[in-house]
Formats: structure tokens, sequence, C-alpha cells
């Protein structure tokens, strides 16, 4: 009897599960500007903002959330964090890019794991950013962007993602589509994916095996097995990351 995928099992919605979580597929395309075609010299400045990323997708996890995060860098510092927030507010859109950019330009900082009916009190000392902030910034994010996701950050004019694992159900740059090069009226931008991989799979894995109170029709999981083993990745592509 052939086993089932963790992706095929869940009775999460199929935005909600990015690719690679069970091990048992590589992505088709192999990942573009991997870490190792990075100056070793300039890899633990980007692992450190995955890092980052990956506490807001810890975050996702601690709160019955799809564990997947992002921060967005400016000048060398976080200025916006976000992570997925489907579940808490029933809404498919609130993906962790959204939520970050939401963040970045809304007058006062919107909480990222909370309620945005629970909004902070204005502080005069935040720098007051708009939209024309986001062509100088560059996003770190655990699993690639969805397609939808990848046309918001285009559409804004992004400078670069670099993202952890693969999607190669709905990724949007390079796992299904590629749409942050392809032909549009929209400037393109830069993509590196590999970043901290293995642990932003193992991160997804740990979600999958939970019970899941707001699947449309929820499935035990109690005799699920946590797969410990993330495959290595088919030969990479690319050699210019700058």
């Amino acid at each position: 009897m052939k086993r089932k995928t963790i992706s095929e099992e869940t009775g999460k919605t199929k935005m909600d599960a990015p690719a690679n979580i069970d091990g048992g597929e590589h992505p088709a395309n192999p990942l573009p500007n991997p870490p190792e075609t990075f100056p070793p010299e300039e890899r633990p400045l980007h692992e450190g903002f995955m890092r980052e990323a990956l506490a807001m997708a810890q975050l996702a996890l601690d709160t019955d959330e799809t564990p997947v995060g992002c921060v967005f860098v400016h000048n060398g510092a976080v200025v916006a964090r976000g992570m997925n927030a489907t579940n808490r507010t029933l809404n498919g859109t609130r993906h962790a890019e959204f939520i970050a950019i939401a963040s970045l330009l809304s007058p006062t900082p919107l909480p990222a794991s909370t309620s945005p009916n629970d909004l902070p009190q204005p502080d005069p000392s935040r720098p007051a950013y708009t939209a024309d902030v986001l062509p100088e910034c560059d996003l770190y994010v655990t699993v690639e962007p969805c397609v939808m996701c990848a046309s918001l950050l285009r559409q804004f004019g992004i400078r670069k993602v670099y993202f952890g694992a693969a999607n190669d159900r709905f990724g949007g740059t390079g796992g299904v589509l590629s749409i942050h090069d392809c032909a549009s009226v929209d400037p393109a931008y830069k993509v590196s994916g590999g970043w901290l991989r293995e642990e932003a799979i193992m991160m997804l894995r740990r979600f999958y095996v939970q019970e899941n109170g707001k699947a449309p029709a929820p499935r035990p999981k109690k005799e699920r097995v946590l797969n410990l083993e993330v495959e290595p990745l088919v030969k990479p592509t690319g050699d210019n990351p700058s």
C-alpha cells in the first residue's frame, strides 16, 4: 500500500501546505543562487536574518499557525516582521509577507502575532515608512513565496528575496512559476533559495503532524511519526548571487 504524504493527509488548505514537508519530493527546479554560491564571509549575515525569520515561524508554530515567518531588512536592519495568520483570521491571504508589509506601512507597528483589534499605542519615534522604501528592502522568508505573495512583492518592487525551503506546489519564484522575473511591466527582483532550508522544513513537519481543529475535515494524526531526515537538494543553479 502506498504511503500517503503528509500534504495528502493533512486537512490544511493547499495554499497553506508548502512543499518538501515530508522529504519525499524535490523542487521541480533547482534552487536559485543557493548559499553555496555566496562568498563564505557573506553567509553569516544572511543566515542571521533568516534566523530572525525562523523565530517568527516558531512563533507561528507556537500559536497553531502554519510555521512560515519573514522579516524585511532595510539598510542592514529589520524594519518589519510577519508570520502566517490564516488560521487565526480564517483568511487565506494572511500570509507572512502580507502581514509584514501591512505592519511596515501602518502608522503604528501592527503586532505580528496578536489580533489586529489590539493595536499598540502610536510611537512618535518610529520611522514613518511608505511603499517607496520597499525597493530598498530585502525579504528573508522561511518558505519560498507562493504565487500570490511573489506577485505582491513584484508590484511593490522588492529588491531581493532570500528563502529557506522550496515550494514546488505553489512557489512563485521558480518553484512553479517565475513571477519574480517573467515578462511584466514591473521590475524583476532577484532570488536566492536554500538558506537554513533543513530547519525550515523540520518546522513545517512539526506542524503537519499536529491536529488541526480549523481544518474543514480534521483527521486524526496520533499515529503519524515525525520524519527527521531531510533529503539533499538536486544540483543547484546560479553563479552570480549579487
